[in-house]
This record gives structure tokens, C-alpha cells and sequence, in this order.
């Protein structure tokens, strides 16, 4: 199968294309941002300031004045005005509540923030003039987990045990019905506006310094030469390299903009069948890469629950965009700690050397 996911293919559907991204300020945010800059389009980002310092927003060159907005998805005029006066001819929805366990300190915050503030950003898509196209991301726990040796693909059924997981199985079904209340397929003429939502799998690489995430705890431990604290090492997860799923986004958006009857109103990104690693191997090849390292296993019982097991279904993507991974675990795991092996005077010329390296590949 011939890839797409390529630097000729995609500079030829994002070079001078204005692109609004949600939470550009974030890990993922950050990545895609410091993509479509290399792809050649002009990004207009809206979001939170980021939540710690040193992250991969502050290393790269910050966009220009205006075109990065600091403020809530919450805010519906804000929003509105941010998006309205772009006018962009895609947009990429990252913007979220993220993490599983806070998402039980802040339960009801967490739906507000991604179901409501999906809606938010829908709603105010209605009155863009124009053709305009928008991928919603979501999680690979929007499926109601059953704990089994199954992959889940996307007409399963949606669920969320956590508040985190059903936030975001509520913010599909907030893209469910706006596309079919005021950006019907059977209208595209019409309205000119095209939605899906896209389902990723445990992202890891350089620049991420979220809290309870385990690549970012394994670097601060190391960095400390402190043991590593492990939860749950015998769980299963879908592990990919940010990039992955960020290609797999712009091949999608692509896709719905140009033929929206030959695309699917949602998609799996993950790594190939096989290749999904327990929190134990990631630790210990993470540890190994770096040449160094300890681990315990610090599991509570009496704290919240998380899935234990997780796995994807990606074979529409592969068939429907031919999207395929191009990096296995072990490979994502050794470019993440190469890129915080670097210096941080070269973090920022790395990440787009490492930009480059992939989509060249």
C-alpha cells in the first residue's frame, strides 16, 4: 500500500492554506503547529497557556502577533471572533481536558471543557463563509473498554468509565449530531462544511513535561537519576509517536476536503496489529535508550481506576486514507529519548529535523 503521508503530497494541500488549531499550546498542539509551519500554511492557534514551562511551545518560534490567542474554549465570543476573523480553510480541534486522573479531580469541569467546548467551536463553524473543513480529536478511550484481547474499531460501541473517557465519547456524539443537524453530507453544497472525528492511541515524543503521563515521568526520574515510580506496568496500551497520528490528522482533513463522500465520519490512528507494549517493556526500553535507569512498581489499588487494556483497529484508516504507521513502538520510543538527550539549545532544530526525517521516510 502507497502511503500518503509524505512531505511532496501534503505541502501540496497545506502550502498557503490558513489552518486554526485548538490547543496549539499543548504537546500535540505544539507538534502539529511546528508541522503545517514546515508544510508552508499559515496557522492561527487558540488555547490555554501552557500548562507547565519548557515545553515544546515555548522551544519553537512562537507564531506571529495575532495569530496565537490565549484564551478558553470555553469562551464562546472569544472563540468565535478568533475563528470568524481567520476564515481558515481547515481546522484541527486539540483542545482538551487530557488526563485520565485529573479528569476525577475535575469531573465536571473535564465534560465542560470537551464536550461543551466542542460544541462551542462547531456552533460557531455554522456561519463561516466558504469551504471549510474540521477533524475533531478525541482518544482511543472513547470505546467502552471491555478489558479484552479485541481491537476496537469504530463502529464499536462508545462508552467511558472514567470521566475523562466519557467526556470524550460525549464529544463524539456532540460531532455525530452537528453533522448531521447543520453540516448534512446530503447539503455539502449548501453549507460547503465537512467534520469527522479521529481516535489516537497513546502519543509519546520530545517536549511533552504533562504530569501523570509516563514518558514525561520516566525523563524527569532519569534526568534526577531518581528511581522511576511505575503504575500499572502490566497494562496494554496502542503506543505511537506523536507524529503518527498528527500525519494521520493532515491526511484525513485532506481527504474530507477534497472527497467528503469517500470518507468515513470517524478513524482509528494506532500502531500495526502486534506492536502494542506493556507500560513495563516501554519503561525498560525507555531505561535502556538512555543508557541507564531503575524502575519500581508503585501500583495502588485504591486509586482510580484506568484501563489496564487497550487496543486499536486501524485498518480503515489504512484502506479509506492509506495512512500506515511508519514507526513501530521501540522505534517511537527511541526518537523520544533521542530528542531529550538534545541539548536545549537544539530541542527546536531537532523537532523539525525530526519533522522532516519522518516525513521523508
Amino acid at each position: 500500500m502507497e502511503t500518503v503521508v509524505n512531505l511532496q503530497q501534503l505541502q501540496t494541500w497545506y502550502s498557503g492554506r490558513k489552518v486554526f488549531v485548538t490547543g496549539h499550546t499543548g504537546f500535540k498542539g505544539a507538534w502539529l503547529t511546528a508541522m503545517l509551519q514546515s508544510l508552508g500554511a499559515t496557522v492561527k492557534g487558540y488555547a490555554l497557556a501552557p500548562a507547565y514551562k519548557n515545553g515544546l511551545f515555548d522551544l519553537l518560534e512562537p507564531l506571529p502577533a495575532g495569530r496565537s490567542v490565549i484564551a478558553d474554549i470555553r469562551d464562546k465570543a472569544a472563540l468565535a471572533n478568533a475563528l470568524v476573523s481567520f476564515k481558515p480553510d481547515f481546522i484541527f480541534h486539540l483542545a482538551a481536558q487530557p488526563l485520565v486522573r485529573k479528569s476525577y479531580l475535575l469531573p465536571a469541569e473535564t465534560f465542560e471543557v470537551n464536550a461543551i467546548g466542542t460544541a462551542n467551536l462547531l456552533e460557531a463553524m455554522i456561519p463561516l463563509p466558504g469551504k471549510c473543513t474540521a477533524v475533531v480529536v478525541t482518544t482511543d478511550k472513547v470505546y467502552e473498554n471491555k478489558e479484552q484481547e479485541i481491537l476496537y474499531n469504530e463502529g464499536d460501541r462508545l462508552g467511558g468509565y472514567d470521566p475523562y473517557s466519557a467526556s470524550k465519547a460525549c464529544t463524539e456524539l456532540v460531532v455525530s449530531s452537528f453533522r448531521n443537524s447543520f453540516f448534512n453530507p446530503l447539503k455539502l453544497a449548501n453549507h460547503q462544511k465537512t467534520i469527522a472525528s479521529a481516535r489516537a492511541g497513546n502519543v509519546i515524543g520530545g517536549g511533552d513535561w504533562s504530569e501523570d503521563r509516563i514518558l514525561p515521568d520516566i525523563i524527569r526520574s532519569l534526568n534526577s537519576d531518581e528511581t522511576i515510580a511505575v503504575r500499572n506496568p502490566h497494562a496494554v496500551r496502542p503506543w505511537q509517536h506523536v507524529l503518527e497520528p498528527l500525519a494521520g490528522y493532515l491526511v484525513l482533513a485532506a481527504c474530507l476536503h477534497e472527497n467528503p463522500a469517500l470518507c468515513s465520519p470517524a478513524y482509528n490512528f494506532g500502531p500495526l496489529p502486534g506492536d502494542h507494549l506493556t507500560v513495563k517493556a516501554l519503561v525498560e526500553l525507555a531505561i535502556k535508550q538512555w543508557g541507564g535507569g531503575q524502575w519500581k512498581d508503585v501500583s495502588d489499588h485504591t486509586q482510580p481506576h484506568e484501563a489496564t487494556l487497550l487496543q486499536l483497529d486501524i485498518k480503515l484508516a489504512q484502506k479509506e486514507l492509506h495512512w500506515q504507521p511508519k514507526l513501530s513502538a521501540r522505534e517511537a520510543i527511541e526518537w523520544t529519548i533521542n530528542w531529550y538527550r538534545q541539548p536545549v539549545q537544539h530541542q527546536a532544530s531537532f523537532t523539525f529535523d525530526q519533522i522532516k526525517n519522518y516525513l521523508s521516510a
